[in-house]
Parts: C-alpha cells; structure tokens; sequence
C-alpha cells in the first residue's frame, strides 16, 4: 500500500491568528479514512500565527515566506510540495464539515474524469447558504447558485476547491502575475474550454467568514462592503479572465462594452460619492494595465483557446444573462468602498 497521501490539504495564511485553528481542527477532525496532508504557505505573518502553526501543528508542513508573495504564488508553492493524488485549496477563514473530504473523494471517483468540485458554502456566523458554487453573467461576475440540483456551474470558490494534482499541472496552475483574486475563476474557465467539469455538490459543506482573509466582498447590514484593493484586483482580473477564456465571437461584443461600462460604472460612483479614489485606484488604471500587459495577455489567450474542446454553446451554459452588478444595486444600493 502506498504511504503517499490521498489529498493534499492546501492553506494560504496571512495574519491569521484568529481563524487557523478553526480551520486546521476542521481538517484534523475530518470522518473519511483517507490519508492527509496538509500543507500550510506562511505570507510573511506579522501578528504571530506563523510561530502558533509551527508549535500548534508540528505534523503540518510549513511554507515560510520573507516577502508578501500573494494568494497565487502560494497556492502555486504549495502545490509544487503536495504529495497528494487530489488537492483541496482551502481559505484560512473557512472550515470543513466533518463529512467534507469523505464527500469530495467518493464524488472525484465517480466523475468518471478529472473534475474541479466544491461544496455548499456557509456562512461562518449565520449558517445561512451562500452559494452552491456560481453561474456567471456575460462580464463573468460570479452569480450565486443556490439550486442544489444544479451541479453543473461556471466556476467554484477558491475558498474550497478540490482539483486532481495532475489536471492542476495540465492547466498550469494559478496565473502568478494576477497576484490575488478572480484566480479560481481563471482556473474554472481554463478547466471548462478544456472539456473537463466544473462541479458543486448539493451534499455536506464548509463555513466560511466571507471577506476574513482578505477584506471586504461581502454584504454587511444590507450593503455590498468591499475594499479599494478588492475592488481593483477583482476588476482587473475579471476583465483578464474574459480577454484570455472568452471565445472570440462573444470576446468581439462584450468586452468593448464592458470597458464603456465598467469606466462609467466608475465615473458614476466616484461622482456620486464624492471620492475621487474610487476613480483613481479602481477604475483608471484598467486601461494602462491591459495595454501594458497585452503581450502576455495575448500569450496566455493564444495558449488556452487552442486547447479549447467544448463548443460555444456548451460554454454558455452556466450564464445567467441578467447582469450581476445591476442586480446587486436594486437589492442593496450603491457598495461601500473602505
């Protein structure tokens, strides 16, 4: 019998020192007789949770970084020393039900072909159902799925995210250069054109303090709350992810509208909160990044549509052709920006 083990357990941590050890207890606690690994990245801590995880969990492996690197580089570094057949990505910020690795594994096996899979997605202090995974809108925002018969999705959270290590190194990896951010979206997509599924299981599940590891995207007291850095890393990257996967007939429409809307978008905010910083850190430097990064874009899209294996209708459907953002307004009003 193999010593190796059947999943690697992959934690990105950054100041984490209140929310670790419910999620390490989480995956110790784990009902399923699989082998496990768990390997946490370390990004260069200052509060003391580096010093609490190498005393607290001596069996886990410890990835110390000097430099603040970003999720991606993390994710990336971690996976390089997995041992596991399967890995699953797993917030800091985020626990696993006790079934949770028991559930992923018999689903893998039963897909019949690599699969990126997740679970239901809870909130941490409520238990209400966040999503089961996520369609997308046309400009590729993430829409909640809450239809447990719907496994089918565009993309799952990074928060929790099961991947077959070698379906992982076929598709590359997270892109380092996107730092953090809109990275499970990219990895979703790429898995899709490639013809291999994008799964949310209606069973089991984790909890998750939304915005805990990162800051803000969450709705607080009925508001959208998010961050400058939140906001421009998810723009830029989102708008990355629909150059390099979007298939060139729906690329040819909506992404001249989404650079019109999403630069009024942030001409009207900034105008009607009187904040000008919405405009310069958000929205202006959209433009300059996509010039100054369009060789490598170009790259990387002419890379991923050659591998392309499902036809446009099949990419189309997980869509929900509603945009998200107009949705989000009507519910909640115009978002709070800290």
């Amino acid at each position: 019998m193999s010593s190796l083990p059947t999943v690697s357990v992959c934690i990105a941590n950054y100041n984490g020192m209140g929310v670790i050890d419910d999620c390490i207890a989480s995956v110790l606690a784990q009902d399923c007789g699989l082998q496990v690994e768990i390997i946490v990245h370390d990004d260069a801590s200052t509060d003391g949770s580096v010093q609490h995880i190498r005393v607290a969990y001596p069996h886990a492996v410890l990835i110390e970084s000097n430099d603040n690197v970003g999720f991606c580089v993390a994710n990336n570094r971690m996976v390089e020393r997995a041992t596991g057949k399967f890995v699953l990505f797993l917030n800091n910020d985020a626990a696993l039900y006790p079934d949770a690795l028991a559930t992923l594994y018999k689903a893998a096996q039963s897909v019949g072909q690599p699969a990126i899979l997740s679970l239901p997605q809870y909130s941490f202090d409520t238990g209400e159902l966040l999503d089961i995974g996520s369609l997308v809108d046309p400009f590729l925002n993430p829409v909640p799925n809450r239809n447990p018969e719907r496994s089918e999705v565009a993309m799952v959270m990074g928060a929790c995210l099961w991947i077959p290590k070698s379906l992982w190194q076929e598709l590359g990896g997270f892109p380092e250069w996107f730092n953090s951010i809109g990275e499970d979206l990219y990895l979703c997509c790429r898995a899709r054109l490639a013809g291999y599924p994008v799964r949310a299981l209606g069973i089991s599940g984790y909890r998750h303090r939304v915005g805990g590891s990162f800051g803000g995207g969450k709705v607080q007291q009925g508001r959208l709350s998010t961050t400058y850095r939140r906001r421009a890393l998810s723009e830029r990257n989102k708008t990355f992810v629909m150059l390099i996967c979007q298939p060139v007939l729906l690329l040819a429409v909506l992404l001249p509208l989404h650079i019109v809307l999403i630069h009024l978008e942030g001409l009207l905010l900034s105008a009607i909160q009187r904040d000008s910083a919405l405009w310069r850190e958000i929205y202006a430097p959209l433009l300059f990044r996509l010039w100054g990064d369009r060789d490598k874009l170009l790259t990387e899209r002419s890379r991923v549509q050659s591998g392309r294996k499902i036809t446009l209708v099949d990419w189309l459907m997980p869509f929900q052709w509603r945009p998200w953002k107009l949705q989000m307004l009507l519910r909640h009003g115009l978002p709070e920006v800290k």
